[in-house]
């Protein structure tokens, strides 16, 4: 075994959604330490019983869960492990259902093969919040030996099945005959989302629901890159949906026939405005969201919850608010009656039962009828880590009264700074949290008119970087 009083913990750092890094930096006795850290966080706060330790399909995956397995096994706690490689969001539910103490996946999500990951899952399931990760940071230079006395019980079970019933009873869609594709990139949703949405009555076309845990030789992202293929089966073929997940199954990306590749903020819009066809409920969306969701809300007579970039806050605002749903740009999107979580699995039995009542395309034509064009990109600035803090310093004094010939209306600090114009445009500027760079968003109601947001975001940022 490695020895871990010779590993530099300066290595491990908890982001936004867990510690990911390539294969070279996720080392066994790194996972180990990390895996310390949780354990004397749980006790710290009174935690026993049962921890649950998952993993996704990526070949050094299983081994780094017998890794922690054995860390927590030390540390008195029970371990519940799934008997195959398990999406994420069916680890979170887990959890919830049963009242474990949490859980640890491992994990590195959308990430190319050579990367790993490892995420924790409070006991409600939902995502870990900054008073979890800075714990475990703090806790990460506690190497005290592993004690050898009170070694808890370990217990592999198959987490699918309970899973797959609840969700069916959830939804209860009649989904007989509907044609739907689906791509599971060779990650962990093969055999959980395709046999699902079967499940339910779907004609199921699957595409790369093969185990390879190379996934083909790319990145499992749930992107319009990695759509082609679906594409195909939907413009082409006989579906009439299209759904891809990513590596660990918590993000989705939806294809339709007139659209392609559907841009997830009017996916977002789209299951938000069918969801209120039978029940009510605010919405959560991150600042880099489209406003879209808050012309749908404002139609309903529903509020629009603004947050940061991340779901750990879409869904603590879930719990701080009666909403019916959240989301994020990037494919995130979760139901909290169901898991204050987001769940590429469950959303893609929803958005097929919302097919199966109006074809998506028709219902976004609707909606883009009744609200308007909306258009929406990104840019980024290079950036080092180091400068990010300062310039978002400068930013706030450089900040103009009027933006691309347009006066500002107002201003948003929740996460960076969206400056937004009195004719309904946004520009966003962000730092992101896993590159040197700062992102600049737009929203308008052309393409054309975003260009020139952009253009005009970066002219303001780059003299200051």
């Amino acid at each position: 075994m490695d020895n871990d009083a010779d590993v530099d913990a300066g290595a491990i750092a908890f982001g936004t959604d867990g510690w990911r890094a390539t294969l070279d930096v996720f080392t066994k006795p790194r996972v180990r330490m990390v895996g310390q850290a949780v354990a004397t966080t749980l006790q710290e706060r009174g935690a026993t019983g049962t921890v649950a330790i998952g993993y996704d399909a990526r070949e050094s995956s299983p081994g780094f869960a017998d890794e922690l397995a054995h860390v927590l096994r030390a540390n008195g706690f029970d371990v519940l492990l799934p008997d195959r490689d398990t999406p994420t969001p069916i680890l979170a539910w887990t959890v919830k259902d049963r009242g474990l103490a949490g859980a640890l996946q491992i994990t590195a999500s959308h990430n190319p093969p050579e990367y790993n990951g490892v995420k924790f899952i409070p006991g409600d399931g939902s995502p870990a919040l900054p008073d979890w990760t800075a714990a475990f940071e703090e806790n990460l230079a506690v190497l005290d030996p592993l004690p050898e006395d009170e070694w808890g019980e370990r217990t592999e079970e198959d987490l699918i099945g309970p899973y797959h019933e609840h969700a069916l009873s959830f939804v209860d869609a009649d989904l007989d005959g509907l044609p739907v594709a689906y791509d599971a990139l060779y990650g962990s949703g093969r055999g959980v989302t395709d046999a699902l949405l079967a499940d339910a009555g779907a004609d199921v076309t699957r595409l790369n629901c093969e185990q390879d845990p190379d996934f083909g030789g790319g990145s499992p992202e749930p992107s319009a890159e990695n759509a082609e293929g679906l594409v195909g089966e939907v413009s082409d073929g006989d579906a009439t949906l299209g759904i891809i997940n990513d590596g660990d199954a918590d993000r989705i990306g939806v294809v339709t026939p007139e659209r392609g590749y559907l841009d997830p903020n009017l996916f977002f819009a789209a299951m938000y405005d069918s969801l209120l066809e039978t029940g009510s409920g605010d919405v959560v969306r991150t600042v880099s969201t489209s406003s879209i969701v808050d012309r749908v809300a404002e139609a309903h007579g529903q509020n629009v919850h603004e947050v940061a970039v991340g779901f750990k806050w879409v869904a603590e605002a879930m719990a701080e608010h009666d909403a019916l749903f959240g989301g994020e740009e990037s494919g995130g999107f979760g139901l909290p009656d169901h898991l204050r979580n987001k769940d590429g699995v469950l959303v893609a039995l929803v958005a097929a039962a919302a097919e199966r009542e109006e074809p998506l395309d028709a219902r976004v034509d609707r909606l883009l009828d009744e609200h308007g064009e909306i258009h929406q990109d990104r840019i980024s600035v290079d950036c080092p880590d180091d400068r990010k803090e300062s310039v978002l310093a400068d930013l706030e004094t450089a900040l103009p009264d009027t933006l691309a010939g347009v006066a500002v209306d107002g201003i948003n600090t929740v996460d960076g700074f969206k400056i937004r114009l009195e004719d309904g445009t946004w520009v966003l500027v962000r730092p992101s949290g896993t590159e040197p760079k700062l992102r600049v968003y737009a929203e308008a109601s052309s393409a054309e008119r975003v260009e020139d947001l952009l253009e005009a975001g970066r002219d303001l940022v780059e003299p200051l970087v």
